[in-house]
């Protein structure tokens, strides 16, 4: 049986200098990409929040929390990162707001990709498209309990209206096995992600989402008694490089 690709997930959401989001993008497609991966990380996507012109978001992969301490230990003391680091912290504010996940069960994981990742200089090829990542805080564990309602009934009434899920995650609550970046801590989370063509297709989802009476009456009531605040929604365009699109 295949392994499950990526089993420690990071979602990583930064704020950045105003106007600086474009320069911190060219830098990282250009210069950051493959060696992080040859080290051992996968980047999994890197996107533009599409709601906050000062956000980058982006998804990285690890084997398991041993490999992550060893691929980050030979990213960040290697010699790309220290001579670029300076140029790229100039443009951020805050790169602590860090998600530790885990896909929520064998399927939920992040797909592989449907093509390579285009070269560096090479105009875009890909077809338009957009996620949205939904995050659910949660009162106590998604566990597994709710993983499987979320497969039998939640799962179905998203791809019904639009927005079949790409890939779900619970939190990973072992310990941060690379300290010198942090990660948010005793948090309780769910994160799906779906994709869409453009933006009128996520807003037809989420008007078909709030109409259906399967999710009002059969789904809404369980999830409203485990989120311990509103959900966030990231609107997310991929980034000319990024292969998760």
């Amino acid at each position: 049986m295949e392994s499950l690709r990526c089993p420690v997930v990071e979602l990583r959401q930064y704020t950045l200098h105003a106007g600086r989001r474009d320069v911190l993008i060219d830098l990282f497609d250009r210069e950051l990409v493959e060696p992080q991966e040859a080290v051992g990380m996968t980047v999994l996507g890197q996107f533009r929040d599409l709601d906050d012109p000062d956000r980058f978001v982006w998804l990285r992969g690890f084997d398991s929390m041993p490999s992550r301490a060893k691929a980050l230990e030979g990213f960040y003391g290697g010699p790309v990162w220290k001579k670029r680091r300076d140029e790229a912290n100039a443009t951020m504010i805050d790169s602590d707001d860090v998600l530790l996940l885990r896909p929520a069960s064998a399927r939920g994981g992040f797909p592989a990709p449907a093509a390579a990742r285009q070269a560096r200089g090479e105009p875009e090829a890909w077809p338009p498209s957009l996620l949205l990542a939904t995050i659910w805080y949660g009162h106590g564990p998604f566990d597994t309990t709710f993983v499987e309602f979320f497969e039998r009934r939640v799962r179905p009434v998203l791809a019904e209206t639009g927005g079949e899920p790409l890939a779900y995650l619970r939190s990973e609550h072992a310990p941060n096995t690379f300290p010198a970046l942090p990660v948010r801590l005793n948090e309780e989370v769910f994160v799906w992600f779906a994709r869409f063509t453009d933006e009128g297709h996520i807003d037809d989802h989420l008007q078909r989402l709030q109409q259906s009476e399967r999710w009002r009456d059969e789904v809404l009531p369980t999830l409203s008694e485990r989120w311990a605040r509103t959900p966030q929604q990231l609107r997310l365009a991929p980034t000319e490089r990024s292969t998760l699109r």
